[in-house]
């Protein structure tokens, strides 16, 4: 296992540039949740890092999973994943996914775990991006050690977005915030000896405002509803000019 060289890469990709966020923010400290009742999953003492199918005779037995200890409902979260081995086998993947998102397979079930079902969201280095047991290409595969996967999660618009060494890759997801549960970062691996670490954890939350506004969006079928609302008038032209009404109407 060879974090700490992983650790070191990642530290300086941190000083070099700043988060693809769109305003400021905070850091974050969540870390990978640890489950005992997993022997294919591995977390380092700080549980930064997760080492999965470590067993040298077994090898890989199946697919394996590990969520965070943090789940979001409101805001945008931006986190970074260092593959710390170029991943390899059937899949590795990065994504999110609700507390009923399965952490691991039957044995010697090799699946793409993250997007398996409705409760989760999963990009795999493949280049497939997978929901509810459906995938479309969405990027180049990559295979690389030391390749840096961002994923941003905006709970206000509902979206998904994933960055390969802090470049953008697109949109992925939307219509995440009609889930009305917490989603947690999730990784998964079929791969032997695959060694993923946290990086870059952080956030920006919505003012009380932005969080009146969005919910009101939500809970109208058009813009022009706004105007029957027994508001002051500089509201309803606040929701009416409100930034996130088109991808919200959108999604409904």
């Amino acid at each position: 296992m060879r974090g700490r060289r992983g650790q070191q890469l990642t530290d300086t990709r941190t000083r070099l540039s700043m988060p693809p966020m769109p305003r400021g923010y905070v850091k974050e400290n969540w870390l990978w949740e640890a489950n005992e009742q997993w022997p294919s999953v591995a977390l380092s003492h700080d549980r930064k890092e997760v080492y999965f199918h470590t067993d040298p005779i077994l090898e890989s037995c199946g697919t394996a999973g590990v969520r965070a200890d943090t789940g979001f409902l409101q805001g945008e979260h931006y986190w970074e994943i260092e593959f710390l081995e170029p991943p390899s086998g059937f899949s590795v993947m990065v994504g999110v996914g609700t507390s009923r998102a399965p952490l691991c397979a039957g044995s010697f079930q090799y699946l793409n775990l993250l997007g398996q079902d409705g409760d989760s969201w999963g990009l795999s280095y493949k280049g497939n991006i997978w929901h509810a047991g459906t995938s479309r290409q969405y990027t180049e595969p990559f295979y690389e050690e030391g390749t840096l996967i961002g994923v941003h999660l905006n709970m206000e618009e509902g979206t998904l977005t994933f960055y390969k060494d802090r470049q953008s890759l697109g949109l992925a997801f939307t219509g995440l915030h009609k889930v009305q549960l917490p989603l947690y970062p999730m990784v998964s691996s079929t791969s032997p000896d695959t060694e993923l670490a946290l990086g870059l954890r952080c956030c920006t939350l919505p003012t009380l405002e932005e969080r009146c506004l969005s919910t009101l969006a939500r809970n109208l079928s058009q813009k022009d509803s706004a105007d029957q609302l027994p508001l002051p008038t500089v509201v309803r032209w606040k929701l009416k000019s409100w930034k996130n009404w088109d991808v919200l109407t959108h999604q409904l």
